[in-house]
Order: C-alpha cells, then sequence, then structure tokens
C-alpha cells in the first residue's frame, strides 16, 4: 500500500490547522475544543494515511474527520438537538469515506471569526500573541517560546489561560460589526504588527532578525487583506509589512550584525517585495480617500525609503509632512521621536536636537535605548563628540538585545 511518510502529513496540518480550527470552532463555539478536535483529526491522519495514502485533497479529509468529531462531540451534549438543526444533518449522514465538499466563502468567514477570537482585548498582549501564532501561525509551543525568547512553560501558560479566559468570559465566536468592529479591529492589526516587530527588531537575544516571525506577521497580514478587502487600515498594515519586510537582506551585516537605513546597500531589498507594498499602499488608498489611518501613513512613509535611490536623496520634507500626519492621528512619543530624526536630515540636528531634548521626561521612554541613541547621533553630527559618546553608553546600556548593544558600543568607540 501507499505510504504518508509523517513530515507530509504534518505539513499538510500545519497549513491547514487554522482553516480547521476555525471551521470547528463554528460549530463547537469554543477555540480550545476546536484545537483538540483538529489534533485528533492530524492524530487519525497519522493512523490512516500511512496504509490508504494520501487523498486527492487532504485538507477537506482533515476537515471532514474534524466536523464530525465536533457534531460526536455535540451530540453528547445537553444541547445536541438544537446545534443539529443548526447545523444540518448532511455530515452526520454523509458515508465514512466520502470527502465532503467545502465551501471556501464559510472558511473564510470561519477564519475572520478567529482572527477576532484569538486576538480579543479581553486577553492581555501577550496572550494575544501567543494564541494568535498557535491557532493562526500553525506554531508549536516550542516554536513559540523560541521566537518570544520565553520558556516553553510560559507559552503553554499563556495558552491555557487565553483559551479559559475566552471560554469564562463568553467570548462569542463571531465577527463584530458596527463601532466593535472599528475597535476590535485595531486589537487585531497590534497583534500582528507586535509579531512582526519582534521578528524586525528582536528586542532581546543574541539575534537582530527574526525572519520566521516577519513571515508569519505578513502571511497573516495577507490572509487578513483577503478576507476584508474594504478595510483600509488592513491594507494599510499590509503593505507596511511588505515594504519594511523588502529590506530584511540588507538589514544584517556577514556576522549578523545591525546593518542601520542610512548604511543598507540598497540593491538587495526585494522589488517584487517594494511592489507588492505599492500594491496593497494603493488599495488602502482607494478604501479610504484622503482619511489614510496610522498604518496607511507609516507605509507611506516606508514607500518614501523605497522610492529614493539613496538616504540623503530620500524626499525627507515629505517624511517629516507625513509624521506630523501620523502625530495628529495617533500622538505617541515614539512618533515624535522618529519625526525629530526626518527633521534631523531635512532641517539640521539642531532643530532635531531641539525636539528630542523635549521629549527627555516622557515616562514612555525613560527606558527606551532608541532615545539616547538618536540623541547621540544628533550629538555626533554636532561636533559635540564627549556628550555623543556618554549617550552611546547609556544607549547600550539599556538595550536588551546583544546585537544591538554591540554596534552601540562601536558607537561609543568611534568617539574616540
Amino acid at each position: 500500500m501507499p505510504q504518508a511518510p509523517g513530515h507530509a502529513v504534518e505539513t499538510v496540518f500545519r497549513i491547514e490547522s487554522p482553516r480547521l480550527i476555525a471551521g470547528v470552532a463554528r460549530i463547537v463555539r469554543d477555540v480550545g475544543i476546536a484545537e483538540e478536535l483538529a489534533q485528533d483529526a492530524l492524530v487519525t491522519a497519522l493512523e490512516q494515511w500511512p496504509r490508504t495514502g494520501v487523498p486527492d485533497n487532504p485538507g477537506a479529509w482533515l476537515m471532514t474527520t474534524a466536523k464530525r468529531r465536533a457534531i460526536d462531540l455535540v451530540r453528547r451534549g445537553e444541547r445536541y438537538a438544537s446545534k443539529l438543526q443548526e447545523m444540518g444533518r448532511d455530515l452526520e449522514t454523509a458515508p465514512p469515506l466520502v470527502v465532503e465538499p467545502v465551501d471556501p466563502d464559510d472558511i473564510d468567514d470561519d477564519l475572520l471569526r478567529l482572527v477576532f477570537t484569538a486576538c480579543h482585548p479581553v486577553l492581555s498582549a501577550e496572550a494575544r500573541i501567543a494564541l494568535t501564532l498557535r491557532l493562526l501561525g500553525g506554531l508549536t509551543t516550542p516554536e513559540i517560546a523560541r521566537a518570544m525568547l520565553v520558556p516553553e512553560a510560559t507559552v503553554a501558560q499563556r495558552v491555557v489561560r487565553a483559551k479559559r479566559t475566552l471560554a469564562t468570559k463568553g467570548v462569542p465566536f463571531e465577527v463584530p460589526y458596527g463601532a466593535e468592529r472599528e475597535a476590535r479591529l485595531g486589537s487585531v492589526l497590534e497583534v500582528i504588527y507586535l509579531i512582526f516587530n519582534e521578528g524586525y527588531a528582536a528586542t532581546a537575544g543574541d539575534d537582530w532578525l527574526r525572519p520566521s516571525l516577519c513571515e508569519d506577521a505578513l502571511r497573516l497580514a495577507r490572509v487578513l487583506a483577503a478576507l476584508m478587502p474594504r478595510e483600509a487600515e488592513v491594507h494599510g498594515l499590509t503593505a507596511l509589512l511588505e515594504l519594511q519586510t523588502s529590506r530584511s537582506a540588507a538589514r544584517t551585516g556577514p556576522e549578523g550584525e545591525p546593518v542601520l537605513l542610512a548604511d543598507q546597500d540598497r540593491r538587495h531589498w526585494n522589488r517584487p517585495l517594494i511592489r507588492r507594498g505599492f500594491a496593497a499602499l494603493a488599495r488602502a488608498h482607494s478604501a479610504a480617500p484622503g482619511a489614510a489611518g496610522p498604518y496607511a501613513l507609516q507605509a507611506a512613509i516606508a514607500a518614501c525609503h523605497a522610492n529614493a535611490p539613496s538616504y540623503e536623496e530620500t524626499d525627507w520634507p515629505r517624511i517629516v509632512t507625513l509624521y506630523e500626519l501620523l502625530a495628529a492621528r495617533a500622538p505617541s512619543p515614539v512618533v515624535e521621536l522618529n519625526r525629530a530624526v526626518a527633521v534631523s536630515m531635512a532641517s539640521g540636528p539642531a532643530q532635531a536636537l531641539r525636539l528630542v531634548d523635549a521629549l527627555a521626561d516622557e515616562p514612555a521612554l525613560k527606558d527606551y535605548h532608541l532615545l539616547p541613541s538618536v540623541r547621540g547621533d544628533l550629538l555626533m553630527r554636532l561636533g559635540r563628540v564627549a556628550q555623543a559618546r556618554e549617550e552611546f553608553e547609556r544607549a547600550a546600556g539599556l538595550t536588551r538585545n546583544e546585537r544591538e548593544r554591540e554596534m552601540l558600543l562601536g558607537r561609543v568607540d568611534g568617539c574616540g
């Protein structure tokens, strides 16, 4: 009989697991139980496929198996009659070896429900990230732990508690509408952005980049853009991640050391990703003409960099304007710090230094290593070398990323 290698089954499951969990969760209304039933379907496949061979449509086979187990579970429950009436009797009466057709639109709706459930604001940011990577990214607990640089036990606890919280709080497995949808969508986009940022510039550890996290976030953004084509900020976030990811190959040197934007070899930027980013940004503008949201504005800033032949030739005045718009839409000290960097290129370091000094007492920037790093760079450009050295030393002491610390200590040495 044909054999199906275990890794082939697991590969199919990793690809299909978000859809499986989403489809089953619509039946059982509990993402924790849905994940267990999806895992049961995987175990069944591992038992049967080596004997029978991989089905022509393995995703549909897994979906059928998982949904049948879900119906069996509901049948044993107290609300069997009402649930069975709601779902219909087609799955229950189908022949055991016939793979039933799956409506792609239903799957998309289920996936969207799963996205909003995993990113529900009732959960902490850490729990939302862990649950999203688990349910929608298809990552295992050890993979999430390695990606986030936390113990496996911590990830396992976060996932378990997140599922329990969703169940005890009675969070409905549905897509919100109206004002609630807009508020909840912000949480979804935030989770994807947090995942991406942790991969793009790791806050701790020995590596400057974690490409797998960037890839997971970008994949989730693309899925969300396909599910919600009329939401401008979904396309804005997708555009931002496409454009940021396009620089990845140029952001590290031969030994994995960070390479700052000013020093990157732009020939190594990924042009297909840049084109995808421009297309997504155009869709964001079409969905909300003249009303760009925070992610679309950040994507527009990234597009300015992608269009520029060099760091010096970048349209810095336009970037300053975009940061001013961003500060008006989503004010934060970090946005003001980034605006100061753009001002330094458009109007000189002296004016920018005044802006940075005005941020010195911001509580949110108290332990933010990029504040002294930016200040050190401005002081260096003004010829105030001794003060610049102090700022770089302070920045090196604040960062928790070893690669970044080495780079900052190199700036210290460069001050003589």
